[in-house]
């Protein structure tokens, strides 16, 4: 008997589907599809023969999945989402492959999205309707427009203490909603022929550095980070521009958008770190306690997560 529901103006030739899964009217599954427990599949879907979808997926009406396409659990997939499988496709001509495209656990889709094939959706991205995706997006990241363009973080708490105009003093500067992050101010002092800020190692910067590094003539719509360090501490400074810096550790996230070069961030091993949001002149000075060492980054999110709580 089947555990799982197909309407009867649905087609449904798979028989890889889990319990408590409804299909309703005008789907069509084809036969090698999988699609995982408790499952809405609604109006008008169709399901190509390679595609694995896990578990409480909910796909709205007038979605086409093709070929290629992995989507995880809980994820939500709006009206008349675009996926599509193949970057130049002919008429009658058909790639040996087509490319893959992942959609990880937990994101969300908006209505009319258009997906490029060969990306991937991180875990917990939300995508806005109308949103045409043509570079991968990174975990948690809302991204909105044409082409994508990341404008915030899921559940990211923003920084308060930081005002967008320069000219403003107000600062709080000390531990923040992250564990371990903390902002500073550095004494700022004006003069007439050119004004000048200081910090001490070990005092006003809490570790030695042995390496830094600049980033700059960044994209605006370029992201820089996504990764977290085993044993590195890093220390940021936007010496000129501004730039937003998303701080995460695991549980608590937060946004801070530095914009002064008497301001700084701490980022202590074990954050996920994030920069984004590039003013076009931004200059992104980091000290970090240790040399390189490609071994000491964490550049998967679910690994982080993972690490994260067997450290709990």
């Amino acid at each position: 008997m089947k555990k799982y529901y197909v309407h009867p103006q649905a087609i449904c030739e798979s028989n890889n589907i889990g319990s408590n899964t409804r299909i309703w009217a005008f789907t069509h599954v084809l036969p090698n599809a999988v699609i995982g427990t408790d499952c809405n599949i609604c109006d008008g879907v169709f399901i190509e023969n390679n595609v694995l979808i896990g578990d409480r997926v909910t796909v709205k009406c007038g979605v086409q999945l093709w070929d290629g396409l992995v989507v995880e659990d809980d994820v939500f997939i709006g009206p008349n989402v675009t996926f599509t499988n193949d970057r130049f496709p002919r008429s009658k001509v058909h790639p040996n492959q087509f490319l893959n495209t992942n959609i990880r656990e937990r994101a969300s889709i908006g209505a009319n999205a258009t997906i490029l094939p060969g990306l991937e959706i991180g875990a917990g991205a939300m995508i806005g309707a109308g949103t045409v995706v043509i570079h991968s997006v990174p975990p948690n990241a809302i991204a909105v427009g044409n082409p994508a363009r990341i404008i915030s973080y899921v559940g990211t708490k923003q920084d308060d203490n930081i005002d967008s105009n320069p000219l403003t003093i107000k600062i709080t500067t000390g531990e923040t909603n992250v564990k371990g992050v903390s902002l500073h101010e550095f004494p700022f002092i004006k003069d007439m022929r050119g004004n000048l800020s200081v910090g001490e190692f070990e005092r006003t910067v809490p570790f030695i550095p042995k390496r830094y590094f600049l980033v700059f003539d960044v994209p605006n719509r370029e992201v820089r980070g996504e990764h977290a360090h085993y044993t590195c501490h890093q220390f940021l400074i936007c010496i000129k521009g501004s730039c937003a810096v998303v701080a995460d550790d695991g549980k608590n996230r937060q946004e801070f958008f530095l914009n002064r070069p008497n301001i700084g961030l701490y980022l202590p091993p074990m954050i996920w770190g994030t920069q984004y949001k590039y003013s076009n002149n931004a200059v992104l000075l980091v000290f970090a306690s240790e040399y390189y060492n490609v071994n000491d980054y964490i550049r998967n999110y679910s690994k982080f997560i993972t690490l994260v709580n067997k450290n709990a």
